[in-house]
């Protein structure tokens, strides 16, 4: 298969399923994993692609944002391994603001402290935490078709309210320079207001964000503890981590080898 034609399955594949992982591509060109890994490299100095730990993502507008369904599909393994890893951090009696979305869902099935009371502008938040027997309240406000996060006036006159002992958010982007950012500034501004009502803030962020930048700017990247996984790009993890205080999962803990 000539070069062009392997960037062309590539691109393709991406296309189709915005993410892919090293070996899904080794397998649609038929190439060797370092035939893949620097044709990666070149399309990325291109821009026509992302590279991520194992893989590769599908570049994103600015103020594109995946639904709910896309998100489930995504990084799971890496989604639960953060959620175990943030359940850790809650205490018995805590008060917790639990963020709409599928990394800071997967939290609640990890939860051992008792008496925990949780709030959240989350849809998809709401059925887990009462299957788990969480005290649970819901602001108001408008719920978005595709995230399922509830935004607006209403959420926001509802979330101010409450107070924290910890929030955790989720985020769609990790950039040094420009922080942690989000397509939406609505859903932007719930995450900003629950981080500020909270004593402690944690962003839930696999690294494939790292580099990110979004529409919606919402918190510095020294404004919460970062709950991430590693990444192959080691000089901007080495940045972030001197910006952040940074909780990392490591590849051993994401496929059980620990």
């Amino acid at each position: 298969m000539l070069t062009f034609e392997r960037y062309e399955k590539i691109l393709n594949y991406l296309e189709n399923n915005k993410v892919a992982k090293l070996a899904e591509l080794v397998e649609v060109t038929d190439a060797s994993e370092s035939t893949i890994r620097r044709d990666l490299t070149i399309l990325e100095g291109e821009k026509k692609l992302k590279r991520i730990h194992g893989g590769a993502s599908l570049l994103k507008s600015k103020v594109a944002e995946p639904s709910m369904f896309e998100k489930q599909q995504q990084f799971t393994n890496e989604k639960k391994q953060m959620g175990e890893r943030a359940a850790q951090f809650i205490q018995d009696g805590d008060c917790l603001f639990i963020d709409a979305g599928t990394s800071t869902q997967a939290i609640i099935p990890f939860i051992q402290a008792k008496d925990v009371v949780i709030v959240t502008n989350g849809l998809n938040i709401i059925e887990d935490a009462i299957q788990h027997q969480f005290r649970t309240y819901v602001i108001g406000g408008y719920v978005k078709s595709g995230t399922h996060a509830f935004i607006g006036k209403g959420a926001v006159d509802s979330l101010q309210q409450f107070r924290f002992d910890k929030a955790f958010i989720g985020t769609n982007g990790v950039d040094i320079q420009f922080g942690y950012s989000t397509p939406d500034p609505e859903e932007a501004q719930i995450k900003q207001l629950a981080m500020k009502q909270a004593s402690q803030s944690f962003v839930l962020a696999d690294s494939s964000k790292f580099g990110d930048a979004t529409f919606a700017k919402f918190a510095s990247l020294e404004d919460a503890v970062l709950i991430t996984t590693e990444s192959d790009d080691h000089v901007y993890f080495e940045k972030v981590s001197k910006i952040a205080n940074v909780e990392v999962v490591s590849n051993d803990d994401l496929y059980g080898n620990s």
